[in-house]
């Protein structure tokens, strides 16, 4: 777990500063040698008290490749998702688990997610997110989200269509603090909204965030976009400035080809900086591949933490190779 504490601490750290590591083998040491190759950082000394014991230091350089360092909010465990449900109000032409009003709940219930959260903050996760499907279609989302927010800051992903009635009691139950919620739009005006999401959507979508905003809640907004749909990014901001929304909180992600998708970004376990994802049906590699049999990481949900630990085993193993590439995909 070396890698880890290396990509956590020299993140946080200035140019030229050095921190000490320990490091419990010959091959932890070498480990140590190929991050410091790799990233442009400094393996200053090394110290080895016994054959396969002893300490490193390791100064902070400068990266010969942007990428090869790891934001400490988007490190892997600082987030977790959960995929409250799977079916949906929306049947969109795109979605990454083939939610629909046809699909199969596939619940994962407030007791799951209690335990789920409270092993997650002991832990050392930062971050949940929660999402479907369609939360707000679940009569209990208002106790599901007091639930993650007595822990964890909680973000809720939603097309925001349901913001009436039944819907606007369960939204205006909920907390303000330590809380936001995440609506799609796709487009600067209805028409390539629609196209994938259903007719009258972005009008209903926009509707949804002006309901949140009046109601004191923060708002995100994130739009999917296909490489197809030349969606006009400036107007599509200056859509989302005019709400109130800051840029900091607008987030534009491509399609993925998973689920109903039948175009888009190819992402592989491999390839994706991991986000430990949890549904009725297991725990996976990230949110976006939560179909994905070759980003299952277990079949049992509970406990948690022996999945957190396996995902950091495995990205170390996996950004170790000289052969790996990985980048991070935007869910939220």
């Amino acid at each position: 777990m070396v890698i880890m504490a290396l990509m956590r601490t020299l993140e946080q750290m200035a140019e030229g500063d050095t921190a000490e590591f320990a490091v419990s083998s010959a091959s932890e040491l070498d480990l140590v040698r190929r991050w410091c190759e790799k990233t442009g950082n400094t393996l200053v000394s090394t110290l080895m008290v016994e054959q396969d014991t002893g300490q490193v230091t390791v100064g902070r350089g400068r990266p010969r490749n942007p990428g090869s360092m790891i934001p400490p909010d988007r490190m892997p465990g600082a987030r977790l998702w959960l995929y409250t449900n799977f079916h949906c109000n929306l049947a969109c032409d795109y979605c990454c688990v083939a939610s629909s009003p046809k699909a199969d709940p596939r619940l994962l219930g407030i007791d799951n997610i209690q335990a789920l959260v409270t092993e997650a903050a002991d832990w050392g996760v930062q971050e949940l997110y929660l999402t479907g499907g369609e939360p707000f279609l679940l009569p209990d989302i208002d106790v599901i989200v007091r639930a993650c927010v007595d822990r964890l800051p909680t973000t809720l992903l939603t097309n925001g269509m349901l913001f009436r009635g039944q819907g606007l009691r369960k939204l205006q139950a909920m907390p303000r603090q330590g809380f936001a919620l995440q609506i799609s739009v796709d487009s600067p005006t209805a028409e390539v909204h629609d196209a994938h999401r259903g007719a009258g959507s972005w009008g209903r979508a926009l509707a949804g965030i002006r309901v949140a905003l009046d109601e004191g809640f923060t708002v995100r907004v994130a739009a999917t976009i296909s490489a197809n749909d030349d969606p006009a990014l400036d107007e599509l901001h200056a859509l989302f400035d005019g709400l109130g929304i800051p840029r900091a909180d607008q987030i534009i992600r491509p399609i993925a080809l998973q689920g109903v998708a039948e175009e888009g970004v190819a992402f592989t376990r491999e390839s994706l900086i991991p986000e430990v994802t949890v549904t009725a049906e297991g725990i996976y590699w990230h949110p976006v591949a939560a179909l994905d049999e070759k980003a299952l990481v277990s079949r049992q949900i509970l406990p948690l933490a022996p999945a957190l630990d396996r995902v950091s085993e495995l990205f170390t193993e996996q950004w170790s190779s000289v052969t790996s590439a990985t980048s991070m995909f935007a869910c939220a």
